[in-house]
């Protein structure tokens, strides 16, 4: 799990390791990292600590700075960096292309890997990445694949809305990123939707786009109140 441990990176990581994962999470702030492995959370939200010194102390969960070697020991990759908006609206995905650069220098081309975008991006961004994976690549035959599996986490109850989704949505290109990442929440007893990246992040934008105007809509309805 590649992050700068906010807040989908860190409930993410956590929850993956409370269901039975194995994950090493990438942090580049060494202060957080040491607060992390002792059990300190960075952020807070209902739960979190609990879980997170659970699974510090079962060894499911470790926090390191060293991406290279993360890279090296990990199938299934997940990039929760942010996406801030620009000055002229649209997304940085300056963290998530560097995350992947990193990716494939790291990567032998006799592995496979499979990246995992969970932030926010515009529709397309599986696609520019795929492509920068091969730019990247510069000849070296690298098994590396882009899929998409947007988070639906309400800030004070996101422990909750991990462990009990209402859905869980799986943009993935080919068969085998769908199985790797269907195993990943096989014991999640909810629909899953399994769909092509592009379609994937529709649907997130699509779900957060529906919460604006749910939003809007009662604050209409109070202002004529």
């Amino acid at each position: 799990c590649s992050s700068d441990l906010g807040y989908v990176g860190l409930v993410t990581a956590v929850c993956l390791a409370e269901i039975g994962h194995l994950l090493q999470v990438v942090e580049v702030d060494e202060h957080k990292v040491e607060k992390l492995n002792n059990g300190i959370s960075t952020i807070y939200e209902p739960g979190l600590t609990e879980l997170l010194e659970r699974n510090i102390s079962h060894g499911n969960i470790c926090f390191t700075g060293d991406s290279a070697s993360v890279i090296k020991h990990s199938e299934v990759i997940f990039l929760c960096v942010g996406t801030p908006p620009k000055r002229d609206g649209s997304a940085d995905l300056s963290q998530i292309e560097t995350a992947v650069r990193e990716i494939v220098r790291n990567a032998h081309e006799d592995e496979y890997k499979l990246i995992v975008v969970k932030s926010t991006v515009p529709v397309g961004t599986s696609q520019q990445l795929r492509k920068l994976v091969r730019e990247e690549a510069k000849g070296r035959r690298l098994n590396i694949e882009v899929a998409s599996n947007p988070e639906f986490l309400r800030e004070g109850s996101a422990v909750g809305d991990f462990m009990n989704p209402d859905r869980i949505v799986i943009g993935a290109s080919t068969e085998r990123a769908q199985a790797l990442l269907g195993s990943v929440y096989e014991s999640f007893n909810c629909p899953k939707i399994f769909t092509t990246p592009e379609t994937s992040e529709v649907i997130k934008y699509a779900a957060n786009s529906f919460l604006a105007t749910k939003i809007s809509f009662i604050n209409m309805v109070a202002d004529l109140c």
